[in-house]
């Protein structure tokens, strides 16, 4: 049997991410400063490399601590409403903004 590397699937921002350690994602804003480190609570899944903790909801004294890189922001996103024949149309622009945090450690 292989060992895997360990893995943790976290919720942030109503949205489910899986991390490993050393993994760059984005997740929703939220308040903190940048260089500071960061901990997710609600880890619903933890893989040690062995063995799976799944947890209902959470998984109890789970903990991702990660470090804040920097505020990001996404992809433009454009949407065009337009009715035919009525000289109507409207073009409008978004640009989501995002935390880029750096997962350091998996804590069971």
């Amino acid at each position: 049997m292989t060992k895997q590397t360990p893995y943790a699937i976290i919720e942030s921002g109503s949205k489910q991410y899986r991390v490993e350690v050393g993994d760059i994602i984005d997740v929703e804003l939220f308040d903190c400063e940048e260089g500071k480190p960061v901990e997710f609570q609600n880890v619903l899944m933890l893989h040690d490399g062995t063995k799976v903790a799944v947890g209902a909801p959470c998984v109890d004294k789970a903990v991702v601590r990660a470090e804040l890189l920097g505020a990001v922001r996404g992809p433009k996103v454009i949407a065009y409403k337009y009715k035919r024949r009525k000289n109507y149309h409207r073009k409008v622009g978004h640009r989501q903004d995002y935390q880029r945090v750096k997962i350091t450690e998996l804590v069971s």
